[in-house]
């Protein structure tokens, strides 16, 4: 499996830090069908083919995904 890891900086807040994610969440239920749920500050995706994490720390977003082999493309 091919993987994504990508940590980023970001000046909001928990709550703001927070709102944005699940606005990334909501395009990626929209666009790709996926599963989102929230677990404390991290909220997991899934569906077949893609099995990720956004890590909410203060002041870092952290993204991980383990891609399937037809979505390695995207890596």
């Amino acid at each position: 499996m091919a993987g994504i890891d990508i940590q980023h900086p970001h000046p909001l807040g928990p709550t703001q830090a927070r709102e944005a994610a699940q606005q990334v969440a909501d395009k990626l239920v929209g666009r790709f069908g996926v599963d989102c749920r929230w677990e404390g500050d991290v909220l997991h995706f899934n569906r077949a083919g893609v099995d990720g994490r956004i890590a909410l720390l203060p002041g870092v977003v952290h993204v991980q995904a383990e891609l399937g082999f037809l979505l390695s493309a995207m890596q």
